[in-house]
């Protein structure tokens, strides 16, 4: 079965993006939540600052959507390549 390379390639970026939002919105809530997972991606990307306030969250999110989604598609694309053509019957 191949993978739809727009499909996953949301999908994907989606989750990613929902991952530092969701951790972004509990640092806003709890000072100190997830502080450590998103220093990770402030040192991964560039302009991302993990300061807690929130126009650097809305910048963090669209960094993860974009970095999910270009993953998503190299994965899909490649997991496409290596099942080769599939057989018709």
């Amino acid at each position: 079965m191949r993978l739809n390379l727009k499909a996953f390639m949301l999908t994907v970026g989606s989750f990613g993006a929902l991952a530092i939002f969701l951790t972004g919105i509990g640092n806003l809530a709890v000072s100190g939540y997830g502080t450590d997972f998103l220093q990770v991606f402030a040192s991964v990307y560039p302009g991302y600052q993990a300061s807690g306030a929130f126009g650097d969250l809305i910048v963090g999110t669209v960094y993860a959507f974009v970095d999910g989604a270009v993953s998503g598609l190299i994965f899909a694309f490649l997991y496409n390549v290596f099942l080769g053509r599939e057989r018709s019957t």
